[in-house]
Order: structure tokens, then C-alpha cells, then sequence
């Protein structure tokens, strides 16, 4: 089973630490958000990481298509990878805090195509056209990895269409499991590629030594990850239970891009709690999170990638799952 997380940059200390914890435990990936506002520049948090780890891929997890223009972030990515060592990849969503908090647009399915097949042009060196102007990068030794991020059903089906692979955020559990490989694997077949591209679950991770500490802190992620995972449309279809539309509802309505204490009591407050953490988290003690980490893997998990962006103390959540947990995912 492979295993990675990524978190937003909201220091230099922070990401030395995690980029000794990646290497120390043997993380196979190692991602930042693009999230201006939040956190730190992500193109600088990656080349520290690079600077810093020698084993884990290095993932820009995720940036977009309207905050940065994607011949920059062509050229960004392919930097990256020279300076990792032939590790890095770029990940590519519609858009949440990276856009909302600059006060614009995401993209939809097909701008997101459209620029998932620019980026993989630009990168095999190729000259490459997106909105009317060409770009051509001949520099570039290696062509990184172009993954989209995707949490609803046409999302998947694109990202199964066009990218290398996939950063799935739809949840963890079996049905979600199933339903989020196949809308990938739909599209692949769409699209007449031969294989589907490898799907890394996304997930929020807590893991402490006190589980009411990670249960008062994991909530203010839940509330701003389900905001776009459970999206605004028929939910029935996205598998969210009758009794937890309304509040979902609501939740989507209230959520903030910029999360804290009031998101998390606010997931509380909506009896969201258990719903919401059950489907898109891995939250509490070593003991808590082994039982559920096991529990995806049973349920069709192959790839994981946390976000432990909001976590009590991050550094200590990977070092944590780290020690105690990701042996027990890669026995056989």
C-alpha cells in the first residue's frame, strides 16, 4: 500500500519537519496546497521538501488553473523535478481556497481537461497551445506527472479521461471506494486508454495521543473538505444519507476557506460529525487510526494521501502514523 500526505506550508520550521518525517518513516509522497492567504508560497515549500527528503515523491497538492497561469506552473513543476531528482509531480484542481480567497472562479470539468492535456504537452517538451498562445519548454529533462484532483462524478470521469493520475476526494468507505475508482476507470475507457490511472484516496488525518484533541480539531477540516467533496448538487447521488442532506445543506452554505474552531463546531453542532468522519477521515489515537486505516485498506483503499493540513500538531500525526500505523498498512 502506498502512503503519502500533504498539508499547507505555514512555515519553513513546518516543512523541515515534515520533510524529515517523510524521510524517516518512508512516506511515498509528500505534497503542499496551493492556498494564498493560508499558508506559505508552495513553489518555495517544494523546493525545500526536494532540498530536504531523498526518497518521497514531491507533490504540489494541489494548484489550479485561473491563480496561476499553467505555462508558469509548467515551468515551475519541471524546475522542481530537476531539483528532486526526477520526483516531482504537479497536481491540478478546480479550485477552493486557491481561488475563492483571491476572489476567483474555479474551473470546470472540461477547462480542467483542457488544461491537464496542455500541462502533459508542455512537459514532454512538446510545444503546447492553451487559450490561443503556445508554449514550448525544450529545457525539460523528464516530463513530471500531471494528476487532477477531482471530488464529483464528472471530475473523476475527466481526471480517467486525460491525467497521469488522480487525487480522488469522494471518502473512504467501500461504497465510495468503488464508486470513486470506477467514475475514473469510466473514464478511461471513454477516452480508449488501455489502463486507468493510479487513484490516491485523499483523507483528513489526526492522529494524537489524546483523541479529544484530534476530535475538537479534525472537525474544522472535515467542514472545509466536505464543502467541495459533497458539492451543491443532487447528494443523493454522492452518496450522502436522506437525513444528513439538509444539514449538509447548511454546512455547504456556512463553511469557511479559511477553516477554524467555528467549522469545527459547527460540524458538531449539524450531528455531522460521525457521518463526516466516518467517510472522509482517519482521526484519534494509534489505536483509533490503525482500526480504521486497516478498515480502508479492507474496503478497497490501494493508495492514500492525507491531508493533515488542520491537524492538533502535524508534525506529530505523520511522525505518529508514521511509527505505529504504516508498518501494519504494507504487511501483507
Amino acid at each position: 500500500m502506498e502512503v503519502g500526505f500533504f498539508y499547507w506550508p505555514f512555515s519553513v520550521e513546518l516543512t523541515r519537519g515534515m520533510a524529515e518525517a517523510a524521510e524517516r518513516w518512508g512516506y511515498d509522497m509528500v505534497g503542499v496546497a496551493d492556498t494564498p492567504g493560508n499558508a506559505m508560497d508552495p513553489w518555495v515549500s517544494a523546493t525545500l521538501l526536494a532540498e530536504h527528503t531523498q526518497h518521497p515523491k514531491i507533490a504540489i497538492c494541489v494548484t489550479n488553473l485561473t491563480s496561476r497561469h499553467p505555462a508558469v506552473s509548467a515551468a515551475a513543476i519541471a524546475s522542481i523535478d530537476l531539483l528532486a531528482g526526477g520526483r516531482a509531480l504537479i497536481g491540478i484542481g478546480a479550485g477552493n481556497s486557491g481561488t475563492r480567497n483571491l476572489g476567483l472562479r474555479g474551473s470546470k470539468a472540461a477547462e480542467l481537461k483542457e488544461g491537464v492535456e496542455f500541462l502533459r504537452t508542455a512537459l514532454s517538451g512538446q510545444p503546447a497551445t492553451y487559450q490561443g498562445a503556445t508554449t514550448h519548454l525544450p529545457w525539460v529533462k523528464r516530463a513530471p506527472p500531471v494528476f487532477q484532483a477531482a471530488s464529483l462524478p464528472r471530475s473523476l470521469e475527466v481526471a480517467g479521461e486525460a491525467a497521469d493520475g488522480v487525487f480522488a476526494n469522494y471518502g473512504l468507505d467501500a461504497a465510495s471506494l468503488a464508486a470513486s475508482t470506477e467514475f475514473v476507470a469510466r473514464g478511461a475507457r471513454q477516452a480508449g486508454r488501455a489502463t486507468s490511472p493510479d487513484v490516491w484516496q485523499i483523507s483528513c488525518l489526526d492522529c494524537h495521543e489524546d483523541r479529544e484533541v484530534a476530535r475538537r480539531k479534525v472537525g474544522a477540516i472535515l467542514a472545509f473538505v466536505s464543502g467541495y467533496v459533497i458539492g451543491t448538487g443532487n447528494m443523493a447521488e454522492r452518496g450522502v444519507p436522506e437525513q444528513f442532506v439538509g444539514p449538509m445543506q447548511e454546512l455547504r452554505r456556512r463553511y469557511s476557506t479559511r477553516p477554524g474552531d467555528a467549522d469545527a463546531r459547527m460540524v458538531e453542532e449539524l450531528g455531522l460529525f460521525d457521518y463526516l468522519a466516518g467517510r472522509l477521515a482517519i482521526w484519534g489515537n494509534v489505536e483509533d487510526c490503525l482500526a480504521q486505516a486497516l478498515a480502508a485498506k479492507q474496503a478497497g483503499a490501494k493508495r492514500l494521501m492525507f491531508t493533515v493540513s488542520l491537524a492538533a500538531d502535524p508534525v506529530q500525526t505523520v511522525n505518529l502514523f508514521g511509527e505505529h500505523v504504516l508498518p501494519h498498512l504494507r504487511a501483507d
